[in-house]
């Protein structure tokens, strides 16, 4: 019998998405089950979702032991699928319940294949030949070997669905019962893709020959924007398929995801499977299955794509990798980035990590050596890279309800009057950040959260950006009750488009910003609009710095260049150089020249000097240097803390409690620091303390921090959440 298989009434060993710290024995079914196998398993009075995880214990009584109810109608999951959410879990510190509830999130995984009606050409002629039904069988003939809904083929033929329902009782149509989960059409590697330069040409032939020779690899490819790394990576998705091997490309954005499909689509002839939130449940089911099932060649997704059931993944793909929006903040704590490498290993795939502006910790290890490192230092074709300039906030005389500089009224002035288009970037949703009573001096709070509101102008409602509470913009102050007093402070977009509309009526201007949009179709459709000239000017948020392009677009301005400085975040200068150098690209990408303006009160500062320079060598080394001698990552690892409680006093008391008995972590030199209230100190009505874990690079971290909270019982209430390297500090 095959390794890994087992009979029926042998125990095996089951992994339950309920919340237990332990393997469950089972006998195994009538027909018996192989390793891996994903299984009904009765718990209690319910039945629950498993995967057999090998041979049982017995360490009980036999007798006692229920068998497994069914196997699911699923394809196995694989070894190297069991061991890489093993490997999570241990590095992230995280329950194996909770690695397989993220490995299983697809509805109706125990439902018998779900069956729909379809139509196909049939063997008898009809009685009588209609023009209407003619048109029918000229398209089942026209793509002969497919079948169609009833709604797909009468709109494709373009008649009522009666005509058909008349083919179908003369025996010239079929009408059959046919699988819903069908798999995706094959994508055509050798369709072709647009011509390369000589300088995309080679990097290429780097990733195609990693993946020839079926070996695990990681190639960071780094490209100034505009410089074509999204069709060097798909020729590197061409050579997967043509080795049989599937593929998964991981977007930061769902915004993105429409766009790229349709330049996938334009690449191998089809679309391919998508993974985000955005889809239905019934294609979630669908993409779930076939990738499994080796029915999906190609997936492109969000972070949580990483943990679908690939039956043969050849290539994982982190494009913009460096996105702060690939670490998962709640929940399982993860970062995408690092475990689609640790994915690829296990798999022997290859990874590559694109981006125009790498992570310190994608640089620092490409300068070690563990990752190979391909870089195209030019624009595809025409294109050039945008000069640089900064705007000295402090010789403008601007008024205090006014953010735009008139040296930048004048370029966009300058823009529209040619026909061309500018964006102005703002990373602040909303009209403005701050609402405040000028008669009692009180701010305007969520009453969840110590945050702010934020006023949304254009919807009418204070939003709170950490619970997303939202109430009525008041038109009296909720603390003294007097009316007429209530001040919006600092700029948002919305507050920005306002300003931009009065300095130019005439203009035609778009917003991009998240919360407008109430589907990814109709923030599709605005891109799209934009891409094809229906805007002059353009005010966004970060949405904006992602991948769009937009070719009549010739200026970039940066209202508030200083705004990522702020904070205590040892990311900050990393983040900001970043997004600058990201949205400064989105100028000039096509034969226009580009200029991108940053508008600054510190024009001296290094990041500043830096992002204007454009010498990125020398900042990512005089970063790593900073780094290096703080001891902090990717020269050091950190783990957070993180405890919340409906009482201030519960988080504290244990927050102190860990405090004092930190022996685990000084036995391996790693320092404690806190507890303190964490900045944002209460979300959704529960108060937060947290605590930082600082070690060398090579310290047993994850070992040390199980010994130091494993003997800790929680009070009722209290929640205590570990974040392994983390990438925020709210």
């Amino acid at each position: 019998m095959s390794a890994g298989f087992h009979a029926a009434g042998e125990l095996v060993a089951v992994l339950t998405t309920e919340p237990l710290d332990r393997l469950l024995d089972y006998k195994a079914p009538q027909g018996g089950c192989f390793d891996g196998a994903f299984v009904e398993v009765p718990l209690g009075p319910r039945k629950v979702l498993g995967v057999v995880w090998g041979p049982g214990k017995g360490d009980f009584d036999h007798n006692r032991v229920r068998p497994v109810i069914r196997v699911l109608d699923a394809a196995p999951m694989t070894p190297a699928m069991r061991e890489f959410l093993g490997r999570v879990a241990d590095y992230t510190l995280t329950p194996m319940s909770a690695m397989l509830r993220l490995a299983t999130r697809s509805p109706g995984l125990g439902d018998p294949p779900a069956m729909r009606t379809v139509y196909r050409l049939g063997n008898a002629a009809p009685p009588r030949l209609t023009d209407a039904r003619k048109r029918v069988l000229e398209v089942l003939s026209d793509y002969a070997g497919l079948s169609f809904t009833l709604g797909e083929l009468a709109a494709q033929a373009g008649v009522s669905s009666g005509v058909v329902k008349g083919l179908v009782a003369s025996g010239a149509v079929l009408e059959e019962a046919s699988p819903r989960d069908l798999p995706y059409p094959r994508l055509d590697p050798d369709l072709g893709g647009k011509p390369l330069n000589e300088e995309q040409a080679a990097a290429v032939a780097v990733l195609a020959g990693g993946i020839g020779k079926g070996v695990y690899g990681t190639t960071l490819l780094q490209g100034v924007t505009g410089s074509g790394k999204t069709e060097v990576y798909l020729e590197a998705v061409a050579a997967t398929l043509r080795q049989r091997r599937q593929a998964l490309v991981l977007l930061p954005e769902i915004a993105l995801t429409a766009e790229f499909l349709d330049r996938v689509e334009a690449r191998f002839g089809a679309r391919p499977a998508e993974w985000h939130s955005g889809i239905t449940l019934t294609e979630r089911r669908r993409v779930w299955r076939m990738v499994g099932e080796g029915g999906a060649e190609l997936v492109v997704g969000a972070r949580s794509a990483l943990f679908l059931p690939f039956r043969d993944l050849g290539l994982i793909v982190v494009d913009e990798e460096h996105d702060s929006s690939y670490k998962q903040e709640d929940g399982v704590l993860y970062s995408a980035r690092d475990m689609a490498v640790l994915r690829a290993s296990l798999c022997s795939a290859q990874v590559v990590l694109a981006s125009a502006t790498p992570s310190l910790e994608s640089w620092a290890n490409a300068e070690a050596g563990k990752y190979r490192r391909v870089i195209l230092t030019s624009r595809f074709g025409d294109s050039v890279l945008p000069e640089m300039r900064a705007i000295d906030m402090r010789e403008e005389n601007l008024p205090s309800n006014r953010w735009i500089s008139e040296r930048m009224v004048a370029e966009v002035a300058a823009r529209v009057a040619a026909g061309e288009q500018a964006l102005l970037f703002l990373n602040r949703r909303g009209y403005a950040p701050v609402t405040l009573c000028r008669a009692c001096g009180q701010q305007i709070a969520c009453q969840h959260c110590d945050a702010r509101m934020v006023e949304h102008r254009f919807l009418k409602r204070l939003m709170c950006h950490q619970c997303g509470e939202t109430i009525p913009i008041p038109t009296e102050c909720p603390s003294c009750k007097v009316e007429g007093k209530l001040a919006a402070l600092g700029p948002g977009v919305e507050r920005l488009a306002e300003e931009v509309h009065a300095r130019f009526p005439e203009a035609r201007v778009a917003v991009l910003s998240s919360d407008l949009f109430g589907s990814a179709r109709a923030l599709k459709e605005q891109i799209l609009a934009i891409a094809e000239g229906g805007a002059d000017i353009i005010i966004g948020t970060q949405l904006v710095a992602k991948g769009h392009n937009f070719p009549l677009l010739t200026l970039v301005g940066v209202i508030d260049a200083d705004l990522g400085l702020q904070g205590s975040d040892l990311r900050a200068a990393e983040r900001t150089f970043q997004l600058m150098r990201q949205v400064a690209g989105r100028a000039g990408r096509h034969d226009k020249p580009g200029l991108a303006l940053l508008q600054t009160w510190q024009p001296e500062h290094p990041v500043i000097r830096a992002i204007l320079g454009g010498d990125e060598e020398s900042f990512w080394r005089a970063e790593a240097e900073e780094r290096r001698q703080a001891g902090v990552p990717p020269y050091g690892r950190m783990a957070g803390i993180v405890i919340s409680a409906p009482e201030v006093g519960q988080a504290f008391d244990l927050g102190h409690h860990l405090a004092r008995n930190a022996a685990p972590l000084h036995r391996i030199g790693a320092q404690v620091f806190g507890p303190a209230a964490a900045p944002i100190a209460r979300i959704r009505g529960r108060h937060r303390v947290r605590l930082l874990v600082k070690a060398a690079k090579g310290a047993p971290l994850q070992a040390a921090l199980s010994d130091w909270v494993g003997p800790v019982k929680l009070p009722n209430g209290v929640r205590l959440a570990i974040d392994i390297d983390p990438q925020s500090f709210y």
